[in-house]
């Protein structure tokens, strides 16, 4: 097993996913070897991500209660919150469109772990198939890029 070509991948799998196993073939990897490299990095940090969630959500209402009260403080209007911004009408539509099983697959996939993990904790946290069901999409993720980048594209 080529362990510089699996920490590579794996390193890459845990900052942005859906490119982590194109420099799987250049590295000298098998396919199940980028697979599973891809697969554990992005494991480990849907792990660390998803069961984070709660106090990340909880220190960002707080500073942004803190900072509202500063400028109140100051006596300074704070600004209107956007609330129709590019993304967040990308990620309601996928959510009214495809449900808890497409924010599960696809939001990990097209924004990044960490930040799909948040919103999928966000949406469904209290519901206990969440974290199953982003772990199976992280699955099915990567072995669809691998079958891409090995047999498609090389």
């Amino acid at each position: 097993m080529n362990w510089t070509g699996f920490w590579t991948v794996f390193f890459l799998a845990t900052i942005k996913f859906s490119v982590s196993t194109i420099p799987g073939p250049h590295l000298g990897m098998t396919f199940f070897e980028t697979v599973l490299a891809s697969f554990a990095g992005g494991t480990a940090c849907a792990l660390v991500s998803y069961f984070a969630s709660d106090g990340i959500l909880l220190l960002l209402n707080k500073r942004t209660a803190r900072k509202h009260q500063e400028m109140l403080a100051k006596n300074i209007t704070p600004p209107k919150k956007k609330v129709f911004k590019r993304m967040n009408r990308f990620v309601v539509r996928i959510k009214m469109k495809l449900g808890q099983v497409g924010i599960c697959f696809y939001a990990p996939f097209f924004m990044s772990i960490p930040l799909g993990c948040l919103v999928a904790a966000k949406f469904y946290g209290k519901r206990w198939e969440t974290f199953p069901l982003i772990m199976l999409g992280l699955a099915f993720n990567a072995s669809l890029t691998s079958i891409l980048v090995y047999f498609v594209f090389n």
